[in-house]
């Protein structure tokens, strides 16, 4: 078996476990069997790190249900191949060549030295951010709630929130804590750095504690700085991400926080609304204001930030911001009648440039098809409404406006399919179902022909 089948199978084992344990009475407040549909819908938003509910978490499943969709929440967030990992290091067991091509491949790495102590790098960094994340929410939440609730509020949207997962044991997921800047500095951090990588926030440490570790030593430093040099994956990820975080601050603000239903918070209290809107709407899935209440230009551009997602590496889904930047450097080149891509003084092999293509296509065909069914199968829903639950579903974001658990079960059933392929990445899954690419070593003639 391929590796690709390999993790896409792995994906698929778990959300069958995490169905037959949302199935069980145990899971449902009422202690009810839970409708198979619900069971296998929770599962795969769970898996898949989205948030698409069809039911409410907080008072549908009970304890133990919820706990079931914590852990699956927790395993998808670090995926499917990271988790088996951490279970041989924990047994015991050695790493073997093929264990280390599938953790390569699932973490989209080129190399495959140091992929055990890359794993415990990774579960160490998101137990590090989730505990200090459920100890500044427990701070919050005990305002309102006694201890023990608070602490299991704080643990689940801590965990919720770095994986980019959007679960919410509240009915109106934060909109009660839409004015609370501690929450939402929090929350945003968590979501932020979920999203932005792995390697990202590793490099990040290594130069930080580079630096710390010669404090005090100026021309030392000096000289250090002007060696340093962030890598080309670092550079793109943390200024795309800080442009679309401003960006769509600012676009949300403009679209949707003047308008009179807003009229009651002050200035402030609006950028802090847009601010947490643009940070989740990149694959998340909490929300601190109503979204039906959004007209079309505030839901399209809720649409392109989802789209784009977060970076590659970390919990957040979309086409990725690297993705994003290396279109934009073919249209750059493009219109100045360039035949190499150039980012930062660097120039993108064509192979990225061949992945980054097939990504965007691949999505956009994704969404389409998965638009078009539930437009079928849902005549009367309005049709921006079904896209933006098509990209939520795909991108992993799991925002909505209120129309998921009214949707027919076919189109249910299409958004548990999108989930599951926004998840595993359209690369991988094509991979999966093909198998690994054969080489050719045919050469055929060039022709032109007319583009644009």
């Amino acid at each position: 078996m391929t590796v690709p089948r390999t993790i896409c199978l792995g994906f698929l084992a778990v959300i069958t476990l995490g169905t037959l344990l949302l199935w069980l009475p145990w899971s449902t407040s009422n202690g009810e069997w839970n409708p198979f549909i619900v069971a296998l819908f929770t599962a795969t938003s769970a898996v898949c790190v989205t948030g698409h509910i069809i039911v409410d978490t907080g008072t549908h499943f009970s304890p133990f249900g919820q706990l079931v969709i914590l852990l699956l929440i927790q395993v998808g967030g670090l995926g499917y191949m990271t988790a088996t990992t951490f279970l041989i290091i924990l047994l015991g067991r050695k790493f073997n060549l093929r264990q280390k091509i599938a953790v390569q491949q699932a973490l989209d790495r080129r190399g495959m030295q140091g992929a055990r102590q890359l794993v415990r790098s990774i579960l160490g960094l998101t137990f590090l951010f989730e505990l200090t994340g459920a100890l500044l929410l427990w701070l919050i939440f005990r305002q309102d709630f006694s201890d023990p609730q608070a602490l299991w509020l704080a643990v689940f949207h801590s965990i919720s929130a770095w994986n980019n997962a959007g679960f919410s044991l509240f009915s109106d997921s934060l909109m009660g804590y839409q004015t609370s800047v501690p929450l939402n500095f929090v929350i945003s951090l968590l979501i932020i750095f979920g999203g932005i990588g792995y390697e990202v926030i590793f490099e990040f440490y290594l130069w930080l504690r580079e630096h710390l570790r010669h404090w005090g030593k100026p021309a030392y430093l000096i000289r250090k700085a002007s060696q340093m040099t962030f890598s080309l994956n670092f550079k793109i990820v943390t200024s795309t991400t800080a442009i679309l975080l401003i960006l769509g601050t600012a676009m949300l603000f403009a679209t949707e926080m003047r308008s009179p239903q807003y009229g009651v918070f002050s200035f402030d209290q609006k950028l802090l609304l847009a601010w947490f809107q643009s940070v989740t709407s990149r694959t998340a899935g909490f929300n601190t204001v109503n979204l039906g209440e959004f007209n079309n230009g505030g839901l399209f551009i809720i649409i392109a930030l989802m789209f784009i997602g977060g970076s590659p590496g970390g919990t957040a889904g979309g086409i990725k911001t690297t993705t994003l930047r290396i279109l934009a450097g073919i249209t750059k080149s493009a219109l100045q009648g360039k035949e190499v891509v150039l980012l930062y003084r660097r120039q993108v092999p064509p192979s990225l440039i061949m992945k980054a293509v097939a990504v965007a296509f691949g999505s956009m065909f994704t969404v389409l098809v998965s638009t078009t069914l539930i437009a079928i199968a849902d005549p009367e829903e309005n049709f921006i409404n079904i896209l933006f639950e098509t990209v939520s579903a795909f991108a992993t974001v799991g925002l909505s406006t209120g129309i998921t658990s009214g949707l027919t079960v076919f189109s249910k059933l299409v958004l548990i399919v999108t989930m599951y392929a926004g998840r595993v990445g359209i690369l991988l899954l094509m991979a999966a179902i093909i198998g690994d690419p054969q080489p050719s070593s045919v050469q055929y003639p060039e022709e032109n022909l007319l583009v644009g």
